[in-house]
């Protein structure tokens, strides 16, 4: 793990704690509507989420973790970033963000759910919800 990575990942799990908690909680609701402990709807899986979010006003919240991850790597950031596409993206895992810095791409991933692939055709992929909150940062070139 590099440097930078490690200072990202400190900045966001000592500043943003609260935040990163928020989205945990967000993860928890989403998950009060299954009827059992997994579901195979991505696209609900997705929209759930993000409605969770934005309701819990943590969805707006994710660009200045972002920025305050770049700042903690000694990069600037080449533009603003909007919680929208590419910079804030909400996946079948949890929230992603990244931003083009100076030594590469700087991904963060806020893991809430894994994707479970079943073997053999016809199979759809499960979501399961993870125990809390899987933080990932990584530097992409």
């Amino acid at each position: 793990m590099s440097h930078s990575v490690r200072a990202a990942r400190r900045r966001l799990c000592d500043d943003h704690a609260d935040t990163i908690a928020a989205i945990d909680d967000c993860a928890d609701r989403v998950t009060t509507s299954w009827d059992t402990a997994r579901t195979t709807n991505r696209d609900a899986l997705v929209d759930s989420l993000r409605a969770e979010l934005v309701a819990a006003d943590i969805f707006d919240r994710l660009p200045a973790l972002l920025a305050a991850a770049v700042d903690a790597t000694a990069s600037d950031l080449r533009a603003r970033p909007v919680p929208a596409a590419p910079y804030v993206v909400v996946t079948s895992r949890g929230p992603l963000l990244r931003a083009t810095i100076d030594p590469g791409r700087l991904v963060i991933r806020f893991d809430v759910f894994e994707i479970v692939r079943a073997d053999g055709a016809g199979h759809q992929p499960e979501y399961h919800r993870v125990d809390g909150v899987r933080l990932h940062v990584s530097l992409e070139n």
